[in-house]
């Protein structure tokens, strides 16, 4: 399927002209990584990795996108030319989608000639960090109703039709058990759902005869709206007679809730339900939910059996953005000589880590994550038996020794996705994804993904790629 490569930011374009005219094209290496967890937590969920690799498939410009690009009287005619044939030849290595990350460390290493390399980047940044936001926080909201289903319905309040398409991929991918948004279900394979709205009540003569109705058309799937009039007078009076009648008939009833005090509403409503012998009628609830809301009341133990999240699944909530970047870490000279780069600041967290590198993951004797390590991919792999020192990417007095007696194994988590421009392995179904997720964050303890003050999960350098960054560091001060 065609995409189009205008998805760029302009400078992107003009830099690429510069470098073609200047035939300044050499083979190079970019790390997408991030900077901070969002959400004030210990970890993201990488997502959002196919939508990248279906999108390299198709990159090209089309005729109209070259006569628009002609029109704006910027760009040579032979580099338009050159870019009419346009098409992504490098190499993608990447984390398998799902995987829980932590800031600093190599998500996706692009290998590919400067110009390509250069074009892809705001359209990989676009849709890495949007998803892997969306994902992150669907983690952490089912995370916070337990074995409460969460129905993700925020098509309504998302930042236009791709964004909603884009954060119903990644609320799923992170926990959801459905969406409401039918046209992400047929695109993503995700199960639809959805209740009434209160303008289904409002149309009828009486309360009772719209709970009656939509009990008719929807025997099956029957959850109804009880607060838009009195959730606790004529609302669930009404449940009630439908939920008895429809009983009669083998079915049974679900209610829902979407304003007020809900663990107060959601505890009288059950008292209710299950006086009047409706003890399998679910309660549903909604209204502006957060994963803080929703772990108080499942705290609180309100009787809560399924939760509707929109605006936060949809938007990310207090965080709107993921600080996702795409720096070069590696370049080859004329000679075939490869060479690290990085970027200084005077940040030092936006002080780049040079080189190619791969990215480790230590685990202990039960398979839970301890550490990850960084080191330069042309040393060896860490392997259990041996001992390994962990340095901090930014300090050069903290670090601590891997004893070979605290992991039993490693696992490399960068792997090749795409080789000379196409798929390389097989692409995993969103339901093995989602699976992954829930497998990854399994792998954790408690203390890295509680929501208050989390711990901190070491992402550390090799002894070599310390060494190096230093050099880089020190070399760059002499030649100011």
């Amino acid at each position: 399927m065609r995409s189009s490569a205008l998805l760029t930011d302009y400078y992107e374009l003009t830099m690429m002209q510069g470098f073609y005219l200047a035939k300044v094209d050499p083979e190079v290496v970019f790390d997408m990584f991030y900077r901070t967890n969002p959400f004030g937590g210990g970890y993201a969920v990488f997502t959002g990795l196919n939508d990248v690799l279906e999108s390299l498939e198709g990159l090209s410009f089309s005729k109209d996108d070259i006569a628009y690009l002609r029109g704006l009287g910027a760009f040579d005619e032979s580099f338009l030319e050159y870019l009419s044939g346009f098409k992504f030849s490098g190499s993608v290595y990447a984390m398998a989608e799902g995987t829980v990350v932590f800031p600093g460390e190599v998500l996706v290493r692009i290998h590919s000639h400067l110009i390509e390399a250069q074009l892809i980047e705001s359209m990989l940044l676009n849709k890495l960090n949007f998803q892997t936001l969306i994902a992150t926080k669907a983690a952490r909201v089912c995370m916070a109703a337990g074995s409460g289903a969460v129905m993700e319905f925020g098509l309504r309040r998302a930042q236009g039709p791709d964004g909603a398409s884009s954060a119903s991929r990644a609320a799923y991918i992170g926990g959801c058990a459905v969406t409401s948004n039918t046209l992400a279900g047929k695109r993503y394979g995700i199960p639809v759902s959805g209740t009434m709205a209160h303008s289904w009540v409002m149309a009828y003569p009486s309360e009772l005869e719209a709970f009656r109705a939509f009990a008719k058309i929807y025997p099956s799937s029957c959850v109804l709206l009880i607060d838009t009039y009195d959730t606790l007078g004529s609302g669930i009076d009404n449940a009630i007679k439908v939920g008895l009648e429809q009983k009669a008939k083998g079915f049974k009833i679900g209610v829902r809730i979407d304003s007020g005090d809900l663990s107060y509403l959601s505890r009288a409503v059950r008292s209710r339900l299950d006086a009047a012998g409706l003890h399998d009628a679910t309660i549903c609830v909604s209204n502006d939910l957060t994963e803080e809301i929703i772990k108080t009341l499942v705290d609180d133990e309100a009787p809560i059996d399924t939760w509707g999240v929109g605006t936060q699944l949809a938007t990310g909530g207090t965080n709107s953005s993921l600080n996702g970047v795409y720096k070069m870490s590696a370049k080859q000279e004329a000679d075939g000589t490869w060479i690290p780069t990085m970027k200084l600041s005077n940040t030092y967290e936006k002080t780049t880590n040079p080189g190619i590198k791969q990215v480790y993951r230590f685990f202990d004797l039960d398979g839970q994550a301890l550490a990850d390590y960084m080191a330069l991919e042309s040393e060896a792999a860490p392997c259990p038996g041996n001992d390994y020192m962990f340095y901090h990417p930014f300090s050069d007095s903290d670090f601590f020794k891997m004893k070979k007696s605290a992991f039993a194994a490693v696992k490399a988590l960068l792997q090749p996705v795409m080789i000379d421009g196409a798929r390389f392995g097989k692409t995993p179904s969103i339901n093995a994804i989602k699976k992954s997720v829930k497998e990854n964050l399994d792998a954790f303890h408690q203390s890295y993904k509680r929501f208050i003050n989390p711990h901190i999960y070491k992402v550390s350098l090799s002894s070599e790629l310390k060494e190096l960054k230093h050099a880089l560091i020190v070399k760059a001060k002499e030649d100011l």
